[in-house]
């Protein structure tokens, strides 16, 4: 992927809040520098399943976060049931070739009508022994995308790049921690609050992606329904009171109870990879999004899948300027990771 232009400005319209980012690439050194961050928490039921039930929200929502902002090129992200993602082997051709077949091999692995999708394809590696080459089909449904740059365009946004949660994140690690050895595999989870996305990077590319439907937002709603509190409250105990004073006893058995389901599906999805792909181990795994913040889950992953396990740090692909305040950035590093890989996006781009 060959990129030109300034860095776009990447806007995450979560299902809970709205992240923008704005990175800068430094002229002169290299290095990258975070010259923006800006959070815009959304009323309860603003996106249910993927889909907005109150456009209104969002459209005030990113006016707030833009208001007096020059820069309004940006990158938005799509994910879950409206995205289909297929690793598909083909015969060895040329670029020429591959845009003229991709649309027949997409009829075959893309359980959408074509007309009602746009189609993207990567080439992930080029078997040259054996004839063949791995490559990387996104499908992603016309009608999601266009309601998300619709969205965008009220607010005076243009959107010039559509991403997938699993490639932004992708792209923060391959930027801030580098391309992993061709010996590891790497396995990246983004817990949102209510998708949790995982991709596995084996041999340096995409080996396996896969979405579940479950995400934060079922431990700060079990918080609630077993303790008759409301919203805001399950969320600071979530997250060890926010200062709101002593976090009820139960709290740490609820909140064990719901990581553990969530730790379950993730490892089916592991073992799922680990007996198809012939790949013997994994090397670390690394989570983000607002839940990599609650440690139970990462322990409870930890104790399952058996290697180490960290909290993704995005502000390795790019430095907080000074102008941003720490405070308003402190707990919400690993919320930001898929707007920061959003904002690693370039105005123009074109594949190779």
């Amino acid at each position: 992927m060959a990129s030109e232009g300034k860095n776009l400005v990447g806007v995450d319209i979560g299902s809970t809040s709205i992240k923008v980012c704005e990175v800068v690439e430094a002229r002169r050194g290299g290095g990258r520098k975070l010259v923006r961050f800006g959070f815009h928490p959304l009323p309860p039921e603003t996106i249910v399943d993927g889909s907005v039930m109150n456009s209104g929200a969002v459209v005030e929502g990113l006016e707030r976060l833009f208001h007096k902002q020059k820069r309004r090129n940006v990158a938005l992200r799509a994910s879950g049931h409206s995205v289909i993602i297929k690793k598909i082997s083909m015969p060895l051709m040329t670029p020429a070739e591959l845009q003229e077949q991709i649309g027949w091999e997409a009829e075959q692995h893309i359980p959408f009508d074509l007309a009602e999708v746009y189609i993207d394809h990567q080439v992930l590696q080029r078997k040259e022994m054996e004839g063949q080459m791995e490559v990387l089909l996104v499908a992603a449904k016309k009608e999601e995308i266009n309601d998300l740059t619709n969205l965008a365009a009220e607010a005076r946004l243009k959107t010039l790049c559509v991403d997938l949660d699993a490639f932004t994140v992708q792209n923060v690690f391959e930027t801030g921690y580098g391309v992993p050895t061709p010996e590891e595999t790497v396995v990246l989870i983004h817990v949102g609050a209510s998708l949790t996305t995982v991709n596995i990077l084996a041999g340096g590319t995409t080996s396996f992606t896969r979405d579940i439907a479950n995400g934060g937002n079922a431990i700060t709603e079990d918080i609630q329904r077993q303790l008759g509190i409301g919203r805001e409250e399950a969320e600071a105990y979530k997250h060890g009171g926010d200062g709101r004073g002593i976090v009820p006893r139960e709290v740490p058995e609820i909140i064990n109870q719901v990581v553990e389901q969530l730790a379950g599906e993730v490892q089916r999805s592991l073992d799922f990879y680990l007996a198809t792909s012939g790949d013997r181990q994994l090397s670390r795994i690394l989570v983000s999004g607002g839940t990599a913040n609650v440690r139970a889950l990462l322990d409870a992953i930890r104790t399952r899948a058996g290697v180490p396990v960290d909290v993704l740090d995005p502000l390795r692909a790019a430095t907080p300027d000074t102008k941003i305040d720490p405070m308003e950035f402190q707990g919400r590093a690993a919320q930001a990771a898929v707007a920061l890989g959003l904002s690693l996006r370039k105005e123009r781009e074109r594949n190779e």
